[in-house]
Order: C-alpha cells, then sequence, then structure tokens
C-alpha cells in the first residue's frame, strides 16, 4: 500500500522484530501491562503528593514533579502501541503514528535530561551558594527554566521531524519496537550523509553538555562539603544522592539506546535490541518515583500521611 501522491513514500511501517511467541505473548502481555500501571500509579503518587502538598511548593520537587510527568508523557508514546503489537499477528503503524510516537520518545528523551540538569543547577545553588538561593531560584528563575527545558526539545525535534517526513522512502520495514528517526533515515532513497552527522552531533550534545554540567555542578558540592561538617555533608547526601543515581541511570540509558542506533539494526540481537529500547522507557519512569519518594524524608512523610488519612477516613 503506498500513497498516491508518490510511489517512493509508504503509508505505512512494519516492525519487523516482533516474533510469534504463541499463548506466552499473552503473558508477556501482562507483564508489559503491570509494568505500564506500576509507572502510571508510582508517577501519578509523585505528581500528586508535590501538588496537594503546600509545603512542596520549592523547586527541587517542583522539577521532581515534571520529571513524573515527562515519565507520563514518554510512557504514552510506547506503551499504548506496544501492547497492541503484542497481541497482534501483524505489526504495522501507519505514517502518521509513526512520526508521532517518534518524536513523543525523542522530546521525552531530551526533557528529561534537561530537567535532570536543572536539577543539578537548583542543588548547587542550594549547596554552594545558599545564602543566594532564594534570590536566585526565584518562581520566575524557575519558571523560566522550565520553559527553556521544554520549548528547545520541542523546536530542534520539531525541525528533524518536517526533515524526515519530506524523505523520500524506498522500503518500510523497521526492525524496531517503535519508531526512531535514525530506523527511518536509513529506509531513504537519496544520501542522508549531512542529515546523519547532524542527527550525530545532535545526540553529542544532548547528552555531553549535560553530563559535563551536572559533573561540574557535583564536583563543587563535593568540595563544599568536604569543607564542612558532618551533619551538613549528611544533608547534602541526602538531596544528591537520588539524583546522582536518576541521572546516571538515564545516561547509561540513553547511551545505550545511542549505540544502538548508530548500527544497522539487522546485524544486531533481536533481543539486545528489545533489552536496549525497553531499558530507558521502563527503568527510570519506575526508579524515578521511587528513589524520590524512599530517599526523600520530605515526599516520604506526606505520602505516609496521606496513607494514615485514607485508612482513617476508611476504617476496615
Amino acid at each position: 500500500m503506498m500513497n498516491s501522491n508518490n510511489s517512493l513514500t509508504p503509508s505505512y511501517f512494519q516492525f519487523t522484530v516482533f516474533a510469534d511467541y504463541g499463548p506466552l505473548r499473552y503473558l508477556i502481555f501482562s507483564l508489559c501491562l503491570l509494568i505500564y500501571m506500576i509507572i502510571i500509579s508510582a508517577n501519578v503518587v509523585i505528581i500528586l503528593t508535590v501538588c496537594l502538598e503546600n509545603s512542596l511548593h520549592q523547586p527541587m520537587y517542583i522539577f521532581i514533579c515534571c520529571l513524573s510527568l515527562n515519565s507520563l508523557y514518554g510512557s504514552a508514546g510506547f506503551f499504548p502501541r506496544f501492547l497492541m503489537d503484542l497481541l497482534s499477528d501483524t505489526h504495522f503503524i501507519s505514517r502518521p503514528f509513526c512520526f508521532i510516537q517518534m518524536y513523543m520518545i525523542h522530546t521525552y528523551k531530551s526533557h528529561d535530561v534537561n530537567i535532570l540538569t536543572v536539577m543539578a543547577y537548583d542543588r548547587f545553588v542550594a549547596i554552594c551558594q545558599p545564602l543566594h538561593y532564594h534570590s536566585k531560584m526565584t518562581f520566575r528563575t524557575m519558571l523560566l527554566l522550565l520553559v527553556v527545558v521544554v520549548l528547545y526539545p520541542v523546536c530542534v525535534f520539531g525541525f528533524f521531524l518536517y526533515v524526515t517526513t519530506n524523505l523520500p522512502l524506498c522500503r518500510n520495514k523497521l526492525y524496531r519496537i517503535f519508531c526512531t528517526s535514525w530506523s527511518i533515515v536509513q529506509l531513504s532513497c537519496v544520501d542522508t550523509t549531512l542529515i546523519s552527522i547532524s542527527g550525530q552531533f545532535l545526540g553529542v550534545i544532548s547528552i555531553f553538555v549535560p553530563l559535563s554540567f551536572v559533573l561540574y555542578t557535583y564536583l563543587r558540592i563535593l568540595l563544599v562539603c568536604r569543607r564542612s561538617s558532618s551533619d551538613f555533608r549528611g544533608k547534602a547526601l541526602q538531596t544528591c544522592l537520588p539524583h546522582i543515581v536518576t541521572f546516571g541511570n538515564f545516561c547509561i540509558s540513553i547511551l545505550c539506546e545511542v549505540s544502538l542506533s548508530q548500527y544497522y539494526a539487522e546485524k544486531v540481537n533481536p533481543f539486545v535490541i528489545v533489552v536496549l529500547s525497553l531499558e530507558f522507557l521502563i527503568i527510570p519512569p519506575i526508579s524515578n518515583p521511587l528513589v524520590y519518594g524512599l530517599n526523600l524524608p520530605q515526599i516520604r512523610k506526606v505520602i505516609v500521611a496521606f496513607l494514615r488519612e485514607g485508612k482513617t477516613v476508611c476504617p476496615t
């Protein structure tokens, strides 16, 4: 099935990694559905906790809330379609839906990295410049940072989406479990060297610039903690450790996905493709609310208080 306007442009794509697992696919579907429900539940708990508790209306907790919102956004771009494919005998996706999924997943990755970078700056100011924290991290500054965090990926990947949609494509088979820009570019009939170099450059910038900034801020934080009291170091570590774990985990996930994108997927074992593709879409959205919910006492206390109130209102 091809568009009548352009015989080189397929009107659908086919995911070729999915295998026929027979009755086992229902078990896999149930497991993935459970994971999706856990992601939704855990992140909604964090969002509601921050929104409903006035004491958490501070930059650090609002950034955590945005991180959970982004996890819901990225999961919505992947899981509904993935769950359908697990139960389907055919794995076709229309051209518009493929590009929408591609755009959502790419912006989700970039939003997460940018939010985590802004959170590193927030911790840097709070620990290294505590007397200037309230003057530097005002509501207006926080809002401006969030606008930049959101709009930058929207504009950059919007441009790449426009370029990708206008490429003439000779094939329609995607050796992936979801749509990515690189997998679609590889189907092009024309030379895409310039696009590939631009994409790789953007990928390196999008990962290593935030990573360098985060490493710099935490180096400064470590130097300050080294000269401070043990009580101060304990409090600093309590607020910084969840962020370090989250940022490190997400960067590893993204690097795995980017590494996979640099090779022709047909040459990679399907199991490796599935694992690397699922890692950054499952682990961070589950680990983020758990790390922050369990390690930050301010959030943990509010969640426990809500649970106790719920038991009081609905006695057994």
